[in-house]
């Protein structure tokens, strides 16, 4: 009788991972999904940006902007967003089954993860269909930290899609920067990033 309990048991187990395994349904929020679908709508395309707001100056130089809509699926887009040469940035916006999340993926020249990499944060209301802001998450507050950088725990990283324009903007006390993509004006894709082929 034991041993047929422990069987029973192990099968109840076996039974309950299996239902825990399985993948929890994502939220839809309209907007969100109004927010996500209108930039998807654009994969496999490129675009150059211009700074439209930077009150510290020059963050990005002269260099050429470019952001390229390049992976997609139904929870996630990767944005290489290239600086000139320097196709080390990757923004990548996914959904999490209670929100969006977006990430900055930076790497070094031989395609390895740089030692700041993964900051970003998440949404924490609705939003709009053409803005979301994403309020920095606590990993990346303790990256900051460690990184001696404690001004940037403030961070809002803020995504903006309209049909004319695609804008990238981080904002915190006493610092804001935008760049703004001509999305009438598709220009030709660049090379993949690093870890990205």
């Amino acid at each position: 009788m034991k041993k047929y309990c422990a069987y029973v048991l192990l099968g109840l187990a076996v039974i309950s991972n299996a239902a825990l395994a399985k993948e929890a349904p994502l939220v839809s929020i309209p907007t969100h999904d109004a927010f996500f679908n209108a930039i998807k709508a654009h994969c496999g395309k490129a675009f150059q940006g211009k700074v439209s707001k930077d009150n510290v100056g020059n963050t990005f130089g002269n260099a050429k902007l470019v952001m390229h809509v390049r992976k997609c699926t139904d929870s996630e887009i990767q944005i290489p967003f290239h600086v000139g040469d320097d196709a080390s940035r990757t923004w990548i916006l996914a959904k999490t089954g209670a929100g969006l999340m977006l990430k900055h993926d930076h790497r070094n020249e031989d395609g390895s993860f740089h030692s700041s990499t993964m900051y970003g944060g998440h949404t924490v209301d609705e939003g709009f269909p053409q803005v979301q802001s994403f309020p920095a998450d606590v990993y990346s507050k303790a990256l900051f930290i460690e990184s001696g950088i404690a001004a940037s725990t403030d961070n809002v990283w803020q995504m903006m899609i309209y049909p004319s324009r695609f804008s990238y903007r981080l904002i915190r006390p006493a610092r804001e920067v935008q760049v703004d993509f001509d999305l009438e004006n598709p220009i030709a894709t660049p090379s993949a990033p690093w870890g990205y082929e």
